[in-house]
């Protein structure tokens, strides 16, 4: 009874058609990668990196964190394409406070940026970290806390991952201050041997301002928001000259911008060339212990030279003698560069304000004063 119900069904399906033994054969073809794309795909290319580009709302984020903390420090999060780094996206890192966290901060940030990361993964956005920002204050960001940061930054992320400097001093004089760089190639093989003595200094023709490469920042907007910001910048013009037309209540004055007490920036000068002053005086003290100990080490081997010839053996080694003689390591040069470096950052700062502040001294001086200059 199934074999007879099996037969049934089969004689009530359709017969398959032979293909025609003539149809040519279809063949996929995949056209070739465009010489400009091929750079872009492969991820596995090293494409020197040439500019930065920032988001918008990049920049928002990072000028709204740096008014809120002193030390404002979180990740950038894009992508790399053919030379651009793009920065869509930032989060801020956590201000720990509590001495329990304190003792243990690297391993709550690790946790804190795991579940950033993977809640933004979730909703589908950039989760690739790029480099980290940090705020300043009057350019001084040269600070071992940074490099050693970078450092980790540029041994783990493609490319190396940059740093940007937000200087908080600019933002509030109208003037959005954002720099972005990265270790040279030279300190970081001083770094990699944790050696910053004289000889390596010279070897690697390292002084302050070869520690960082700078590059370009460009600042990028959607263009639903530029067509906004045009709409904000062009004032709107009164259809009627009544007076109910015009704002009744007159705009509140503002003082800030005409401040004539410029000392901030002598005083972070004073500071840094009192803190560059005392770290020489800690390299001339162990120098001076480091010479010392030399020259001890140096009498005791041509005693020993001289004990040896007599007894008709050859003189010691330089192996011999760093083996016998346990010598001082010569001191890290690398705070004392660092130091030097804010000292330069906060000397250029104070440059670039000088002209602002010489205007503003001269408008406030009275009339008189004015034609006499004249």
């Amino acid at each position: 009874m199934a074999t007879s119900m099996a037969a049934a069904i089969a004689a009530s399906m359709p017969e398959k058609q032979a293909a025609p033994s003539s149809a040519p054969t279809t063949v996929a073809t995949h056209e070739a990668i465009p010489a400009s794309m091929a750079k872009v795909m492969d991820v596995e290319a090293e494409i020197p990196l040439t500019s930065v580009e920032l988001d918008g709302l990049v920049v928002m984020k990072i000028m709204k964190h740096s008014q809120e903390s002193t030390n404002a420090n979180g990740l950038l999060l894009g992508i790399d394409l053919d030379g651009v780094l793009n920065v869509t996206n930032s989060f801020a890192m956590p201000n720990i406070t509590d001495d329990d966290e304190k003792s243990n901060k690297s391993a709550a940030n690790a946790r804190y940026q795991t579940a950033m990361l993977r809640q933004l993964n979730e909703v589908q956005g950039d989760d690739s970290v790029v480099g980290f920002y940090q705020s300043c204050t009057l350019g001084g960001f040269l600070r071992q806390s940074l490099i050693e940061q970078q450092a980790l930054h540029q041994e783990k992320l493609r490319h190396g991952g940059i740093v940007v400097v937000h200087d908080i001093s600019g933002a509030t004089r109208g003037v959005a201050s954002l720099r972005a760089f990265r270790l040279s190639p030279a300190f970081r093989r001083a770094h990699k041997t944790k050696k910053f003595d004289t000889p390596s200094l010279i070897k690697n023709q390292l002084t302050f301002s070869a520690i960082l490469d700078e590059f370009p920042v460009t600042i990028h907007n959607s263009s639903l928001l530029s067509a906004f910001l045009s709409n904000l910048s062009q004032p709107s013009i009164p259809t009627s000259l009544s007076p109910t037309a015009f704002p009744t209540a007159p705009l509140a004055p503002k003082f800030t911008s005409l401040d004539l007490s410029p000392t901030t920036h002598l005083e972070r000068l004073v500071e840094a060339a009192d803190a560059v002053k005392a770290e020489e005086g800690n390299l001339a003290y162990h120098a001076r212990q480091h010479a010392r100990e030399r020259t001890r080490a140096e009498a005791k081997r041509a005693d020993e030279n001289a004990q040896r010839a007599a007894d008709g053996l050859p003189p010691l080694t330089d192996e011999d003698v760093a083996r016998m003689f346990r010598l001082p390591p010569e001191p890290s040069r690398l705070e004392s560069m660092l130091l030097l470096g804010q000292l330069d950052a906060h000397a250029k700062s104070a440059a670039a304000a000088s002209a602002a502040e010489m205007v503003k001294m001269y408008l406030a001086r009275p009339e008189g004063s004015k034609a006499a200059v004249v």
